[in-house]
C-alpha cells in the first residue's frame, strides 16, 4: 500500500510541474508568433480621470504628478486626483500648488482598494469617461492617455499599460525588470493571442468609468484589488487591451528584502483568491467563461522564479531517488526556460543580466523566508519602498 502511495505521489507531482510548465510555455510561445495589436487613431477623445494614490510615498509623488503633465494629450480633456495617505506636511503644500485635485486621507488600516474608492466618492458628481489608475512612482510615457483613448475608441471597457522598469540599477532592480517583462510576455502579451484579457498588473491600468464604478464596491479591504478586478470583468466576460509597447515607467524592488517581501505577500494574496475563487472557476468553465477559469487557475501557478528553484530541486532528488523522471525533467527543464527567456528583451542580454541571475538563489531564500510569515502578509500592508536614492 505504502509503495503504490509513494507512487501517486510521485506522478501527482510530475502531473503538477508538467502542466505549470506546459500552461506558461503555451502562453509565451503565442505572445513569440503573434503580431502587436495596433489601435487605430480615434476620431473622439474622451475625458480622462486619473487617479495616483499615494501612501507614504514623498520621495517620488511630486516627480510622478509634475510627468503626468508631460501628456500630449489635450489638458483640459483630462485631470488628476491624488489620494494622500500619511504624506509629509510640506509634500500636501505642494501638491496643494498644482493643478490637481488633493484628496487627503487617514485610514486606520490602508489599502489602495480604499484609496480608490474614496477617489470616485468624491468625484462622482463629476464623472469622467475613463479612470487611469497609477502608482505614486508610475510615469507614463507621453502618447500613454492617446493610446488609452484610442483602445476604447474601439470598444474596450478595460486595458492595461505596457508597465516596465523605470530603472535597472542594481542586480535585484534587473532581476524584478526581467520578472515583469516576463509576466508581460506571458500573462498579457500571450493571452490576447490567444483570445483571452489581458492580465492586470495593479498600475498603468485604464477602466470605463461606470464599469469602475461598479467593480470598486466590491473591492473592499483586499491588498490585491488588481487580481479582485481582474475577477469581476472576467465574471461579466469583459475583455481587457494590452497597451503592448505603450510604456508605464515603474520603480523596481532593488534590494533582496524588498524582493522578497513583495512576493511573500504576493503568494499571500494567491492563497486568498485560490480560495476565494478556484472553485467558482470550474462552474465558469461549464458555463463557458473560460476567461473566468483561467484567472482561477493562475491562482495555482507558482511565482516563476520559485517555480524555477522547485524545479531544479525536484529534478535532482528524482536523479537520485526516481532515474525513470530524468528525460521528463530535462524536458520540462528546458522548456520552462525556454518560456522564460523568450519573456526578456533581446537587448537585456548582456553581463548585467548574468548578475541579475546570480541574485536569484538568495532572491528564493528569502521568498521561502517570507513565506513562514505569509499568515501575517494577509493581514498586514506592505509598502515597497521607492525613491531616487534606492540602490
Amino acid at each position: 500500500m505504502m509503495t503504490f502511495l509513494i507512487a501517486v505521489l510521485e506522478w501527482f507531482v510530475a502531473a503538477y510541474f508538467i502542466t505549470q510548465v506546459g500552461y506558461l510555455l503555451l502562453f509565451s510561445l503565442a505572445a513569440s508568433l503573434n503580431k502587436k495589436p495596433v489601435f487605430q487613431q480615434a476620431k473622439t477623445l474622451h475625458r480622462i480621470r486619473i487617479i495616483i494614490p499615494a501612501y507614504k510615498e514623498d520621495s517620488v509623488i511630486l516627480s510622478t504628478v509634475y510627468a503626468v503633465f508631460q501628456q500630449t494629450y489635450p489638458a483640459e480633456l483630462f485631470d488628476v486626483v491624488v489620494v494622500a495617505d500619511s504624506l509629509a506636511e510640506n509634500t500636501l503644500n505642494a501638491l496643494k500648488a498644482m493643478p490637481i485635485r488633493l484628496i487627503e486621507v487617514a485610514f486606520e488600516k490602508s489599502t489602495k482598494g480604499k484609496a480608490l474608492q474614496t477617489a470616485i466618492a468624491v468625484t462622482q458628481n463629476n464623472p469622467a469617461d475613463i479612470v487611469v489608475i497609477l502608482d505614486a512612482d508610475n510615469h507614463m510615457a507621453e502618447n500613454f492617455l492617446h493610446m488609452v483613448n484610442n483602445a476604447f475608441a474601439q470598444g474596450y471597457k478595460a486595458a492595461q499599460g505596457h508597465r516596465t522598469a523605470k530603472r535597472r540599477n542594481s542586480s535585484f532592480a534587473l532581476l524584478d525588470a526581467c520578472a515583469e517583462e516576463i509576466n508581460n510576455h506571458i500573462f498579457r502579451r500571450g493571452h490576447v493571442a490567444l483570445g483571452l484579457p489581458s492580465a492586470l498588473i495593479g498600475s498603468g491600468m485604464a477602466f470605463d468609468w461606470k464599469e469602475f464604478v461598479r467593480i470598486i464596491s466590491h473591492i473592499g479591504e483586499t491588498f490585491g484589488e488588481d487580481k479582485e478586478i481582474e475577477f469581476q470583468l472576467a465574471r461579466t466576460r469583459q475583455k481587457v487591451a494590452f497597451l503592448d509597447g505603450v510604456y508605464v515607467y515603474d520603480e523596481k524592488a532593488a534590494t533582496k528584502a524588498v524582493f522578497s517581501k513583495q512576493r511573500s505577500r504576493w503568494l499571500a494574496m494567491q492563497l486568498e483568491y485560490f480560495q476565494e475563487y478556484f472553485l467558482e472557476g470550474w462552474f465558469q468553465l461549464l458555463r463557458g467563461n473560460v476567461a473566468f477559469f483561467n484567472k482561477s487557475f493562475q491562482t495555482c501557478i507558482l511565482p516563476r522564479v520559485m517555480l524555477v528553484a522547485m524545479l531544479c530541486l525536484w529534478t535532482l532528488i528524482s536523479a537520485i531517488l526516481l532515474p525513470k523522471f530524468d528525460l521528463l525533467n530535462t524536458v520540462l527543464l528546458i522548456a520552462l526556460l525556454v518560456s522564460l527567456f523568450l519573456g526578456i528583451p533581446r537587448s537585456w542580454y548582456n553581463r548585467e543580466l548574468l548578475g541579475a541571475f546570480r541574485q536569484i538563489p538568495g532572491a528564493v531564500a528569502g521568498i521561502f523566508k517570507s513565506t513562514l510569515q505569509i499568515g501575517m502578509a494577509r493581514k498586514s500592508f506592505f509598502h515597497t519602498p521607492h525613491g531616487e536614492n534606492l540602490s
